[in-house]
């Protein structure tokens, strides 16, 4: 994991998405692209909180783990 700081200026402006299965809940994990190829995570309820920001390669581990046997390790 990169960082859990608050982004940047260019950073805010993500496109932020939440899972579909939501609804209108505002107690989701939304994730957004950021400008480096990197990905950020941040909790719905707090938008403008910090965000957890990971690198590329770290977010494609943690999907390819997730989609390969649901277990992280």
């Amino acid at each position: 994991m990169t960082s859990n700081l608050p982004l940047t200026a260019a950073e805010d402006r993500i496109e932020w998405r939440k899972s579909s299965f939501s609804g209108a809940q505002s107690d989701c994990v939304e994730t957004g692209r950021m400008g480096t190829g990197g990905m950020a995570v941040r909790d719905s309820k707090d938008p403008h909180g910090p965000a957890l920001a990971f690198a590329g390669e770290e977010w494609q581990a943690f999907v390819a783990s997730v989609r390969g046997d649901g277990r992280l390790r």
